[in-house]
């Protein structure tokens, strides 16, 4: 009877306590170290997010004692009460996390007020709201951000504050928050997507600001400068190092642009990435004494679903050990219209109806939605703009009467990555000597990207064009410019891995 081959007896691991007791690895153990930055890559509520990747990065490399005492100094919330008619999750198919980010600024101080600019009242509202999936194999991050003017379909409620009964009711997104709490603000998001939440995770503005301090700091870098007179912020290009309250100046700022709150969320975006990197750089995690003032701060006003806790941090954290920053990929639900009126409530941003279910459903199939990036890719282009091309949809004229010249401008704009429609026509004007650039005033970051690939052209605000960029060719075209974003957003869902983002 053949007998049974012997099994090699396991090699006992040198650093193990090391490791429990939340020390340093010895240097010649980079590769380890490399392993435990789980970049949890939750997107925002930056704070919200920030919440989730210190308990994933803790999760993986702090212990079971630790973990568990962050445990129960989470306030529990129960944001699935009563949910019925719930989108079905499939088996093997990852994660979801509602993260949201709320107001609190009632417990800010009078100086922190006026030094940052959060004068107001208070809102009983979300600030933020993002949705997290983590990949089955946990090797990928997937943010979606929803901003909070969406135009939503409120589901039938009882309002929590007044007791009234309310009808199904079309609201801003992040009204859910005030007339229903957490659970109101599951469903709706349930509603909405398609997608079924696994866990809810809450925070707000203080523990934010107080977190960034205790980390010494976050470095985020702008190709541009920065300005915004309502919350303060003033950023020359360059590498800068932010305080708590500089950075909640510059994830909260919406008026640096005509992005508004699209422009706010691929900063908040690029500021997640940041964090992390500078958390897990820095070994704070990694260091016991460090680590507890960090989680302390930050879980001193997280809320969380009652099914987040100590076992489920654990097995996360320690499947998302090959976890890097290039392993997350952020994006925003795609708009169809950027200004839409409802009575009683203004102007909405509606989603794209085709696009934003294609992406939840490329969520829940549990697939990347951005496009994999060569390794030979360049972090810093040589002709860095704000928006990337891949995101620009242009339609271009001929205004001279060369014939073809259209079909050859819109092709090199199509070359250089820019979405044109493919149907060049003929200008209004057949003499035009400098090529034209028109469009709406909200889209002008797009329009001063497009207008870096064509040299020399003039650039004219149409207020009312829409988001399409209309380019008329003059007798002065010679070429098409290539250029880059410096967050290359890529393909229809306009995805950034988080390795796009951080400082070089």
């Amino acid at each position: 009877m053949p007998v049974p081959p012997r099994q090699p007896t396991p090699r006992p691991d040198p650093h193990a306590r090391r490791r429990d007791r939340g020390e340093p690895l010895p240097r010649g153990r980079k590769a380890a170290r490399r392993r435990q930055r789980q970049d949890e890559r939750p997107h925002w509520g930056l704070r919200a997010a920030t919440t989730l990747s210190v308990l994933v990065l803790a999760a993986g490399g702090i212990g079971h004692a630790m973990v568990t005492s962050m445990n129960t100094g989470i306030n529990r919330v129960d944001p699935f009460k009563d949910m019925k008619n719930r989108p079905e999750a499939e088996a093997g198919r990852g994660m979801n996390i509602l993260l949201v980010g709320t107001d609190g600024r009632d417990r800010i101080t009078k100086e922190e007020k006026e030094k940052y600019r959060l004068g107001g009242a208070p809102c009983h509202c979300t600030d933020t709201i993002m949705l997290v999936h983590v990949s089955e194999d946990r090797n990928r991050a997937s943010v979606v951000s929803l901003p909070r003017d969406s135009y939503a379909e409120m589901p039938e409620h009882t309002d929590e504050t007044t007791g009234d009964h309310h009808k199904a009711h079309p609201v801003k997104i992040n009204a859910a928050y005030a007339e229903g709490g957490p659970s109101l603000t599951t469903r709706t998001v349930e509603h909405m997507t398609g997608v079924k939440i696994d866990h809810y995770l809450e925070v707000d503005f203080t523990s934010f600001m107080k977190t960034v301090d205790v980390l010494g700091g976050v470095d985020i870098c702008t190709a541009t400068s920065l300005k915004d007179s309502y919350t303060g912020l003033d950023l020359a290009p360059g590498t800068h190092r932010l305080s708590g309250g500089e950075a909640l100046q510059y994830v909260r700022s919406r008026h640096i642009d005509g992005a508004s709150d699209l422009g706010r969320m691929q900063r908040q975006q690029r500021f997640l990435a940041a964090f992390i990197a500078k958390a897990t750089d820095s070994g704070a995690l990694l260091n016991p004494v460090k680590f507890r003032e960090v989680a302390g701060t930050l879980l001193g006003s997280v809320r969380a679903d009652q099914g987040f806790g100590t076992s489920q941090m654990l097995a996360l954290g320690q499947a998302m050990r090959g976890f890097t920053p290039a392993s997350s990929e952020f994006t925003s639900v795609p708009i169809g219209e950027m200004s839409y009126p409802v009575k009683g409530i203004g102007s909405t941003l509606k989603w794209d109806d085709a696009k934003s279910k294609k992406l939840f459903q490329t969520l829940r199939e549990d697939r990347p939605l951005g496009v994999p990036r060569p390794k030979s890719a360049k972090a810093n282009p040589v002709n860095p703009v704000d928006v990337s091309p891949e995101q620009i949809r242009v339609q271009v004229d001929n205004g001279t009467r060369t014939a073809g010249l259209g079909r050859r401008v819109d092709a090199a704009l199509r070359a250089t990555g820019f979405r044109t429609t493919g149907l060049p026509g003929n200008g209004v004007r057949r003499d035009l000597t400098r090529t034209l650039l028109t469009y709406d005033p909200r889209w002008d970051r797009s329009a001063q990207s497009l207008a870096a690939a064509l040299p020399g052209c003039e650039l004219r605000a149409v207020p009312g064009q829409g988001g399409t960029m209309r380019v008329t060719a003059g007798a002065d075209f010679r070429g098409v410019k290539a250029v880059r974003a410096q967050d290359e957003y890529q393909g229809e869902f306009g995805v950034v891995t988080g390795d796009q983002v951080v400082c070089p």
